[in-house]
């Protein structure tokens, strides 16, 4: 089993994004509905709804500004946004949708595009595909001639859409239509299932051939088989309403002439081809995505990689080494720094680097008051350092605060020229003090909360800042309150839904509120003279504001804050931390000693996991209905079908069985409790994949309760749950950044060996000027050994990607014509 695991390929797909703002929203049937129009986003793999904005309050061009970011779970056809006018009353509204096939995906990645809506098509929202088996048989009527029949078995689909959240019931019309005829057939229906297994035959009559005597070189007259089509509908059943349509292809009979049996795949397509109807102007949608897809090889592939890149705190100087360079030349692009950060922090090599990287910094800092505050890879490595490793902190920190500014609602306007009528600007100042109050005081007092690895940086930063300018006294405080509020409180309070501390974007008057205060702790917690600190507000009634604090209270408590998080000695764990909050979010469970199965057994539950415990809560917020410790734990697997696809968690007692809202909320459950248990003694190697029910396992028909298990456990892969850290995949990541700056790669050889010729940097073109090299040699070494490494890495990407799947296969459908 370990060496499959060690010679498997992962195809893992992701996907960052932003919904924006929408424009113009056009017309929503009802009276006067646009002046009132309250509308929400959504995200869709295919037809399966995976994120939601929040409601947004009376306006044709809402700004949603929500991010999202998912790990896809499945294979999936096309992404879609739809745009939905609220109601009270009746089902959400339609306004229009923008869907993106999944290999255009990558034209629109890393930017930001507007899209022009477009109508939403009951009959154009299709996924799936078909399994079909066909052929022509010649065959002798009961009156002696020759006839040619048409065979056609609809096998299995795959991948149907959900209806209303939950599988369908799925049947198939399977027609022969031509000029002057069309024979219908119809399947079973099968219950509750996105994946029907069908294996049901049909037979049409075709022709007849002209000639008895040609019975044994029998032809299919021409005239007829040029026209006749294979035409398969698939439908769900509904009892009291009319059937939905869920996709349709169609298959030219004439291509049977040449095949003995045709069997393949095929995608399910729309009515009329999904062509867009004419439509009045609904209106554009502004998203910004960022898809990738990454081909990750055995873990072995990576070690050259992965040991050069671990080297870099010792090589001298810094900028000669591996994750130096990559830095350097990927500077132009933010994201390119977080899976090198990643990978050091797994391997606990983080701090050797980035004091080395600071150091570096310092020595071409010439003042003492910008010391930090430019965008460089040591401030880039510290910022996604603490995004990592910090959510925790903020959560125990400042999101009671952010939770109570957002619900309360309270009103913090200090700009005369914003004031809406009847707003009272003292009770607005003195809401506003209250709360930033609050929040400086949730972070002057949180210092034995701060992550050991934050502290030990803090320190080397305090270190590396007296060294380089021992005459200032300060400086040892501002180089680190440069990132602990400047890059990292500061910025939470602003954007707190980018730190996981709310769910949505804020609406724009708790964001005007959040951004005031954000505004006043980043200068509360600057380091510098008051009057310093006051010339920094460009706006008058800022300046005002700010003067309310005391100013020598609010400076010694950032002394003595910043002294506690830069001075102590990493800390070890006592095993009696915090409770840390992994994963929460609404489930379906089903009620426990339940015998029958039933709807009625499945109840809206919180599921609320920490590294402590699992528990459930009727609402969030109530105290727990019942709370496991994940030490009982035994096992976490995703059941069969055949029982309504509920993800189940096993512990001592007995099962506990949960519905996850989508596949990537499932996917994400299945991962987080499957690794906090994963040590756990007395781990299941074995699971029942359905349930129980009258006397009788489902899936094995074993009739004792307590028989083991008939399918094996998954096996977990180890990882680091507060930093959810995949290495194999973080170095196939630093490959592909390295394979796409190929040419900024061969201008660095360049850069250096022209150095190196002419003994020195004097001759350097500008574009060299882009690059840190002080030790040409050392740095031209590493160039040709990450050169060495990525040529392997090609050649093994060459050799073990699977060739193209064949066309017709379940990996490669056909696409055939629509209704």
């Amino acid at each position: 089993m370990a060496e499959e695991d060690d010679a498997r390929i992962r195809i893992l797909q992701s996907l960052r994004g932003k919904i924006c703002e929408a424009k113009s929203l056009g017309p929503v049937s009802g009276p006067n509905r646009q002046k009132d129009l309250c509308t929400f986003c959504t995200v869709s793999l295919d037809q399966e709804e995976v994120f939601r904005t929040k409601v947004f309050d009376k306006s044709t061009s809402p700004f949603y500004g929500e991010d999202f970011y998912f790990e896809i779970p499945r294979p999936f056809q096309c992404l879609s946004f739809y745009v939905y006018a609220k109601s009270v009353f009746q089902r959400d509204l339609a306004v229009g949708k923008v869907s993106i096939r999944k290999d255009d995906l990558c034209k629109y990645s890393g930017k930001e595009h507007w899209f022009v809506l477009q109508p939403v098509d009951p009959n154009s929202e299709v996924q799936g595909k078909v399994h079909l088996e066909m052929r022509l048989n010649e065959v002798i009527t009961e009156n002696g001639s020759v006839g040619q029949h048409l065979v056609v078995k609809i096998i299995e689909c795959k991948e149907l859409p959900l209806i209303s959240g939950q599988n369908c019931d799925p049947y198939a019309t399977v027609s022969l239509v031509g000029p002057a005829r069309s024979d219908q057939k119809k399947t079973k229906v099968k219950k509750k299932t996105s994946n029907p297994q069908f294996d049901e035959t049909f037979f049409f009559e075709v022709t007849r051939s002209s000639s008895y005597s040609k019975k044994s070189h029998f032809q299919v007259e021409e005239e007829d088989i040029e026209k006749l089509e294979i035409k398969v509908d698939m439908w769900n059943s509904e009892n009291l309403a009319q059937d939905v349509f869920l996709g349709a292809t169609r298959v030219a009979v004439k291509i049977l002439r040449n095949d003995h049996i045709h069997k393949a795949w095929y995608l399910l397509q729309p009515k009329g081809n999904g062509s867009k109807s004419k439509s009045d102007d609904l209106g554009s949608l502004r998203l910004k995505l960022n898809y990738i897809e990454d081909t990750v090889l055995p873990p072995a592939c990576y070690t050259p990689l992965c040991n050069l890149l671990l080297k870099s705190p010792d090589v001298k100087p810094i900028s000669a080494s591996s994750a130096h360079i990559l830095g350097d030349i990927c500077r132009d692009r933010y994201e390119a720094v977080l899976p090198m950060v990643r990978l050091l922090l797994h391997h606990n090599r983080f701090l050797p680097f980035v004091s080395a990287v600071a150091a570096l910094e310092l020595e071409n800092t010439q003042e003492a008051n910008t010391i930090f505050r430019g965008n460089t890879l040591a401030t880039r490595c510290i910022d996604d350092m603490m995004k990592i490793i910090g959510k925790n902190y903020l959560a125990v920190t400042i999101k009671p605060v952010i939770d109570e500014i957002c619900e309360s609602n309270k009103t913090c306007e200090i700009d005369p020229n914003k004031l809406k009528e009847g707003d009272n600007v003292e009770s607005n100042k003195e809401n506003l003090q209250v709360y930033v109050q609050k929040v400086f005081t949730s972070i002057t007092q949180s210092s034995s909360s701060c992550p050991p690895l934050m502290c030990d940086v803090f320190k080397a930063l305090r270190h590396l800042a007296c060294k380089r300018f021992p005459g200032d006294p300060h400086v040892q405080y501002s180089a680190v309150s440069s990132f602990v509020f400047l890059r990292f409180f500061a910025v939470a309070v602003l954007s707190p839904h980018t730190f996981q501390l709310r769910s949505h974007h804020p609406d724009p008057e708790i964001s005007r509120t959040l951004t005031l205060i954000s505004k006043t702790i980043q200068t509360l917690g600057s380091w510098g003279s008051l009057s310093k600190k006051l010339s920094s507000f460009k706006e008058t009634y800022m300046y005002d504001f700010f003067k309310s604090f005391q100013e020598d209270k609010c400076i010694e408590k950032v002394k003595k804050f910043l002294d506690e998080i830069s001075s102590k000695v990493s800390k070890e764990s006592s095993g009696l931390e915090d409770a840390v909050v992994l994963k929460e979010g609404e489930v379906q469970k089903r009620a426990q000693g339940k015998k029958r199965l039933g709807k009625k057994n499945f109840k809206k539950r919180w599921l609320r996991l920490t590294n402590r415990d699992l528990s459930y809560h009727k609402q969030k917020g109530k105290e727990a209905v019942c709370t496991i410790c994940v030490k009982n734990i035994l096992a976490v697997e995703k059941l069969d079908e055949s029982a309504f696809n509920r993800k189940n968690v096993l512990h001592s007692e007995k099962p506990l069985y949960v519905q996850a809202g989508n596949c990537v909320e499932a996917s994400e459950w299945l991962d987080v409790l499957g690794q906090v248990c994963r040590c756990n003694e007395g781990r299941l190697t074995t699971f029942h994949p359905s349930n129980y029910v009258g006397g009788v396992w489902q899936c094995c028909k074993s009739q004792s309760s307590s028989a083991p298990g008939c399918k094996p456990c998954t096996t977990t892969m180890l990882a680091n749950l507060q930093l959810d850290i995949d290495c194999d995949r973080e170095a196939e990541r630093i490959f592909s950044l390295l394979s796409l700056n190929d040419t900024k790669l061969q201008n660095m050889e360049d850069a250096c060996a022209t150095m190196v010729v002419y003994q020195g940097p004097q001759r350097e073109q500008e574009e060299y000027s882009k690059f840190t090299i002080q030790e040409p040699k050392e740095t031209f070494q590493t160039l040709q050994q990450l050169r060495n490494i990525m040529e392997e890495l090609q050649q093994q990407h060459h050799i073990r990607n699977d060739p193209t799947a064949q066309y017709g296969s379940l990996d490669n459908p056909i696409v055939g014509k629509s209704t």
